[in-house]
């Protein structure tokens, strides 16, 4: 049964704790999009001149380069020396999929998809190995309850969760809804039903909205 595990562990001992011995500040983003063997991270804090500085300081860094910017943030291309404790290569070498990943005061806070809680064991005894020792916050099954308490139906989690492994929410997309479609094998219309059906499930759950305060209101008459 395909589990989620929120887990925390220090930036020290990893590629990144040094960025985080230098620049204190310093906050992480991992980007889920990115053409690139490294990984695609939004560093923000301090200035991207003290971040530069930083990053060509770190020796657990082989080479990085800057992608894009947004605000007073900078996504850049990092990949790390062959002998440095990768967590999020760790993580893909057990299976699981990194499905966010944030840091702060030298602490990242990952939530992993994995197949079993069994994984999640495995993982914890991978990253121990290392010396860097877990904290798991959460660790949850993906049961039926799980999706039902969201009001999506077993159809509807199972097209999100495709449309997020296929890249359908990323910006820019990296899959259309005509390639989705084919992909699920149900037609362009049924996928656009099924997902606003979806969209209106969540987002109703979320908000707890009644079914009273989202019917349409009544038009006045003279």
């Amino acid at each position: 049964m395909t589990s989620i595990a929120d887990i925390e562990i220090p930036a020290d001992g990893t590629g990144t704790g040094e960025l985080f011995d230098t620049v204190p500040s310093l906050t992480c983003e991992m980007e889920q999009v990115i053409a690139s063997s490294g990984h695609g991270l939004w560093l923000s804090g301090p200035s991207q001149s003290e971040i530069e500085t930083a990053l060509v300081e770190s020796s657990a860094i082989g080479s990085h380069s800057q992608i894009s910017s947004e605000d007073d943030r900078w996504l850049y291309d990092i990949e790390f020396q062959p002998d440095t404790v990768d967590p999020f290569e760790l993580i893909l070498e057990e299976g699981g999929t990194v499905l966010s990943a944030s840091a702060t005061d030298g602490k990242w806070l990952l939530s992993i998809r994995v197949i079993d809680r069994e994984s999640v064991s495995t993982l914890y005894d991978r990253l121990d190995d290392t010396g860097v020792t877990p904290t798991i916050v959460r660790l949850f099954d993906l049961a039926e309850e799980t999706h039902s308490q969201c009001g999506l139906t077993s159809r509807q989690y199972e097209t999100l969760v495709a449309a997020i492994d296929h890249g359908y929410f990323e910006i820019p997309r990296e899959v259309s809804m005509q390639e989705l479609s084919e992909e699920l094998g149900i037609s362009h219309q049924a996928l656009s039903e099924r997902l606003r059906r979806a969209y209106r499930a969540l987002v109703t759950s979320e908000l707890n909205v009644t079914d009273e305060e989202t019917a349409a209101p009544a038009i006045p008459t003279n």
